[in-house]
């Protein structure tokens, strides 16, 4: 699978040095694309001093949220963070979340700790590793408030659609963490994708349409949405702006079954 590009840009790459294809960290290597670069030493100091705190490699262990936040808060899942930019602006606006970050690329996971680090975002934990994995290992069965999956490679080339993140298996996999009234966020600018994500996301059972590009009636779904639907414009939706994509937004509600 790949990750969602908060600010990415699409490139294509093979495992880095010292994480051999087929490693837990890297399971599916070549379904990933990710920001090319380098930590700075700024950044590395950051990550020394904040990490061991607030972040944690894909594991077999079950999280224990409540612990590691120091409270007890509704959850959110952004899966993909990227380098982080609508991430902290999401948690700064949303005191009252508890957010967890999923991203396996280093780089853009050192900037965000770094921003953390710097402006003391205290409500924002992360994962490094492959999405899936976190959320099968990691994440308990009806405990998310919501899940948040802002622009995922689109992977275009019909060879490559298996690639693509949101598949019915992954649609029934975070209908399953969610909890009932729980809210699944997508965000594309890839017309073809949009079309891809509304009818997965239409076959699963769990879930319910909330807005028109899933079917559903907006008006009577977003005052009572348990979490916030607005987005910070990323410089990554700024370009696809400049370059006339359109964005559509994907709104589901698991049912209570």
């Amino acid at each position: 699978m790949e990750t969602a590009g908060g600010d990415r840009p699409r490139t294509a790459v093979s495992a880095p040095a010292g994480h051999p294809t087929g490693s837990r960290l890297y399971p599916r290597v070549t379904s990933f694309r990710s920001r090319r670069g380098a930590i700075t030493p700024a950044q590395q100091q950051s990550w020394e001093r904040t990490w061991p705190r607030i972040g944690r490699e894909v594991s077999d262990d079950p999280l224990d949220t409540a612990a590691w936040f120091g409270r007890e808060a509704p959850l959110i899942v952004e899966i993909g963070c990227g380098t982080g930019t609508a991430t902290a602006a999401m948690a700064l606006a949303e005191p009252q979340f508890d957010l967890i970050g999923i991203e396996v690329y280093k780089p853009g996971l050192a900037q965000l700790v770094q921003r953390i680090e710097r402006e003391g975002i205290e409500n924002v934990r992360l994962l490094r590793g492959d999405a899936v994995d976190v959320l099968e290992n990691m994440i308990a069965k009806n405990s998310l408030t919501g899940v948040r999956v802002f622009f995922p490679d689109p992977w275009p080339k019909a060879r490559h659609h298996k690639r693509r993140l949101l598949q019915p298996s992954t649609m029934a996999l975070v209908a399953s963490r969610l909890k009932p009234g729980g809210v699944l966020h997508v965000a594309t600018d890839h017309a073809d994708y949009a079309e891809h994500i509304a009818a997965v996301g239409a076959e699963e059972p769990l879930f319910t349409g909330m807005n028109e590009a899933t079917g559903g009636d907006p008006a009577a779904w977003r005052s009572g949405a348990p979490i916030g639907l607005e987005r910070p414009v990323t410089k990554f939706e700024s370009k696809a702006h400049r370059t006339g994509s359109v964005i559509t937004e994907l709104v589901w509600g698991k049912i209570d079954a």
